[in-house]
């Protein structure tokens, strides 16, 4: 069944200078594909950022309703902004927009996460060598930031805030990686794979383990690249086989769930 929202917003929104890299890949590609016209506040891309980030937290599972109001009365923008960013998520698979029902988060099928995940193994096959091979201590650095930021999640119990970080360390690669095409793509395989996740993960276990990441950084610094090729395809398969078919059922609050984005 579809989840539905109840909007209730709650005084004035938080600020919307929390980016994260996912976002930030995907709304960097959209402003090159379509960029914003003079005079324009940029709240479409304020919008469109927020239900990125709140995917990838779980946030909003699969199959929950957008409604255009809601939006409006949460970002006191008009009904044509808020088109801009449901156009964007659309482009970018984040939501779909259904004739006489409006946009809903997307639910992908088993047949398509099966071939969402294929599709990712064989990105980042591509990615690891090219990592390795432009890898600077700078790059490198970056690399055990991001994992300090995904274990300092861990370690406080933040689930919502591990799931997304494990995402973005994969996006890092692809930005470290150096190829502006793989980057996009891995921006938009990661989020579309976080629904994935929301939509079939098991509860309580772990879809993205920091031991392989931090194996994998390892394997990066030592510049061997058939070992981590290797890796980064097994950490996938892994994540893929503790997925289950079942469809939740749930009901989401969207000032509550866009209040910290």
């Amino acid at each position: 069944m579809s989840s539905t929202i109840s909007a209730r917003p709650q005084g004035k929104r938080k600020g919307a200078n929390k980016a994260e890299p996912a976002a930030r890949a995907i709304e960097k590609d959209a402003q090159q594909d379509a960029p914003l016209k003079r005079g324009t506040t940029g709240v479409d891309m304020r919008i469109h950022r927020a239900v990125v980030n709140a995917v990838m937290s779980h946030r909003l599972p699969p199959g929950t309703h957008l409604g255009e109001a809601d939006f409006c009365e949460l970002y006191q923008v008009s009904r044509t902004t808020v088109r801009k960013a449901l156009q964007r998520l659309a482009h970018d698979h984040i939501i779909e927009l259904r004739p006489n029902r409006g946009a809903v988060i997307a639910s992908p099928t088993p047949e398509e996460a099966r071939d969402i995940f294929a599709a990712r193994r064989a990105i980042e096959r591509e990615i690891m060598p090219l990592v390795i091979s432009n890898a600077t201590p700078a790059s490198l650095r970056q690399i055990r930031s991001a994992l300090e930021a995904e274990d300092q999640a861990r370690r406080t119990g933040d689930r919502a805030a591990w799931i997304r970080l494990g995402g973005e360390f994969h996006i890092l690669l692809a930005e470290l990686a150096g190829n502006h095409v793989l980057r996009r793509f891995m921006a938009e395989l990661v989020s579309r794979c976080s629904l994935i996740i929301a939509l079939y993960e098991t509860p309580g276990a772990p879809m993205c383990g920091n031991d392989e990441h931090q194996d994998l950084a390892t394997l990066i610094e030592r510049g061997n690249v058939a070992e981590a090729t290797h890796l980064i395809e097994h950490h996938l398969l892994q994540i893929e086989a503790r997925l289950r078919l079942d469809t939740p059922h749930k009901k989401v609050n969207l000032a509550e769930v866009l209040s910290d984005f």
